[in-house]
């Protein structure tokens, strides 16, 4: 399903509402992404009682689930895609949700495994994790835009909403449409880590649910400024510099490039059995050509 906005003065109009505040507004904001969470894992919770995520052993088709980032979800489809038609008594679910989710469903057993785009809290270490892949964090912006490159600190100022106009880092005079991730998305919280640090995010930043929606809505809006794994970046959309460097696979893979993140699959012990013969494809040679072929660097 599609979560893209019906269009992009849609969008921007959604993009000046209050953000997370104090008072019944900020109530009403928390509730709200509090029921989406709970909505998300909930319908990882029925793929037990479906047979979707998780399948008999007594069934001819060993399912196996991968739930959680939506960065890492479309490379994981195009691994399973592949290893499934070499493998036709295999089904590989694979669900987004983001990485929060799928870390939580890995723990309580919704999902075989838990896919996430960020490094695992303290209180998530218990899981076992498998690197799959190094990913860059691109900031992104529509190709029209003369912007070519950002300080890390200009990027910061930006999201921070400290400078809100384009003639502030080179651009024509225009306010910049903020683009953002949901909290509980590893992409965001990667990019809060290495980018933010201890500074909250403008709540005047339009938040989507997505890498897809944000380079959607990029690819539409000249004034935009977006941030997605950088193995999604296509012609509709224009990455730019961080520091004088580009994230393209040399820079990510020497991690000259700084906004850089692994993605992990995590489950509540080590795979075994068909779980384990297809994390043993995606680490294999074959798995990691194809996670490169895809846009990522692989970690073997």
């Amino acid at each position: 399903m599609s979560h893209f906005p019906e269009n992009i003065n849609a969008a921007q109009e959604r993009r000046k509402r209050p953000g997370p505040a104090s008072g019944l507004g900020g109530r009403l904001w928390q509730n709200r992404k509090s029921l989406r969470a709970v909505s998300l894992l909930f319908a990882l919770l029925l793929c037990l009682g479906t047979g979707g995520c998780r399948g008999k052993a007594d069934t001819l088709s060993h399912a196996i689930c991968i739930a959680g980032s939506t960065s890492v979800q479309p490379f994981a489809e195009k691994l399973a895609e592949v290893y499934m038609e070499h493998h036709p008594g295999v089904r590989i679910d694979i669900q987004g949700g983001g990485s929060s989710a799928g870390i939580f469903a890995a723990q309580q057993g919704a999902a075989d495994l838990g896919a996430s785009s960020r490094e695992l809290v303290k209180a998530e270490k218990a899981l076992h994790e498998i690197p799959i892949a190094w990913d860059g964090i691109a900031v992104i912006v529509h190709p029209s835009n003369p912007l070519t490159g950002l300080t890390l600190e200009q990027l910061r100022l930006i999201f921070q909403g400290k400078i809100t106009d384009w003639q502030g880092v080179g651009p024509p005079a225009h306010a910049i449409d903020l683009i953002s991730r949901e909290e509980g998305s590893g992409t965001r919280e990667a990019f809060e880590t290495l980018v933010m640090g201890k500074i909250e995010v403008s709540p005047g930043a339009l938040v989507q649910d997505s890498n897809g929606a944000v380079r959607e809505i990029v690819a539409g809006d000249p004034h935009s400024l977006g941030y997605i794994s950088a193995g999604l970046v296509d012609d509709r959309v224009k990455a730019v510099a961080i520091d004088g460097i580009l994230p393209n696979r040399e820079n990510i893979k020497t991690q000259k490039y700084k906004l850089v993140r692994r993605f992990l699959l995590v489950g509540r012990e080590a795979p075994a059995g068909q779980c384990l013969e297809f994390v043993d494809f995606i680490l294999s040679p074959q798995g990691q050509r194809l996670l490169e072929a895809e846009g990522l660097v692989g970690v073997r």
